[in-house]
């Protein structure tokens, strides 16, 4: 990724946060990091954002521990670098996912449950909105597995409400294809960590990906396509 692209991805998200108001003066905003590319670029673009902004917000950085061994010490020295303090929740979930309930299918009970402690960590530490990295190809391959799986026409939208909480869910990358991403991941040489789930890369997402990425290379505007559809329907109008 060459310096003079940083103006289009910048751009880019900074039309999906003042288009969605996802952002605002005050803000408190929980970061969630997973370790992998997508959350450490969107730690990235936010503090990128934030210094440029014209109104001022927090940044507060949440890692959640399934409870594999895992060295955080990259994820530390990334949020030091950007001023952002990070706060690691230590959870149980693989031991009840993978040792007590034995589930099958695993991915929805742990996401369910990281979703949850990420939530109460955000909650706890005086946040209003939390943020997550998910991009276009994630959303396009949401919509895939709802409407092969589940007959379901939907994905996820760019800013949503929790009711139960009061938190807002804020996806500021979601204009983003994934490989503006991984290009900036090599280009500031991001300091990941390494999965340690035992079925990663063997999901149905992954198997999504894989058709996504097939379509791609023999209809090399259907990234774009979809993502302009996106925009007229229903699922990501934006605020009047």
């Amino acid at each position: 990724m060459r310096r003079s692209d940083r103006k289009w991805f910048l751009t880019r998200v900074k039309r999906t946060i003042y288009g969605y108001k996802m952002i605002e003066e005050g803000d408190r905003v929980a970061v969630g990091l997973s370790g992998g590319k997508d959350s450490a670029a969107l730690l990235y673009i936010l503090n990128l954002f934030r210094r440029h902004a014209p109104f001022d917000f927090d940044l507060h950085g949440i890692f959640v521990n399934l409870g594999w061994p895992v060295d955080i010490k990259p994820l530390q020295a990334m949020a030091n670098k950007f001023d952002v303090p990070l706060h690691v929740e230590e959870t149980v979930i693989a031991r009840v996912v993978f040792e007590r309930r034995r589930e099958k299918n695993p991915c929805a009970l742990c996401a369910n449950m990281r979703r949850g402690a990420l939530h109460r960590a955000a909650l706890e530490l005086g946040c209003n909105k939390v943020a997550l990295g998910h991009h276009l190809d994630d959303a396009v391959q949401t919509f895939m597995i709802n409407l092969i799986y589940t007959g379901f026409m939907g994905t996820f939208k760019p800013k949503t409400y929790l009711d139960r909480t009061g938190l807002f869910l804020i996806r500021p990358l979601i204009q983003l294809p994934e490989s503006t991403l991984t290009a900036l991941s090599r280009r500031e040489d991001f300091s990941l960590i390494k999965n340690p789930c035992p079925i990663s890369g063997q999901t149905t997402r992954r198997e999504m990906a894989e058709l996504f990425a097939e379509l791609v290379s023999r209809y090399p505007d259907l990234r774009e396509k979809c993502r302009s559809a996106l925009l007229k329907s229903c699922f990501w109008q934006q605020q009047k």
